[in-house]
């Protein structure tokens, strides 16, 4: 069986639209996120900044 070596995943924030490198993805609990504010669920209800992409959690 051949593996699959996945570079890019869709941020784990529901509302966010990026997609980042999995290296510079930020990980909470076994989950790819593209920033902290998505990662800590936008406590601040800021959004990630990213262009195109409007997510405040």
């Amino acid at each position: 069986m051949a593996s699959v070596n996945v570079e890019m995943v869709k941020c784990a924030c529901e509302d966010c639209v990026c997609v980042v490198p999995v290296a510079k993805a930020v990980s909470r609990d076994g989950k790819a996120f593209c920033c902290d504010e998505c990662a800590e669920g936008h406590p601040h209800q800021a959004g990630c900044d990213h262009a195109g992409c409007t997510c405040h959690g």
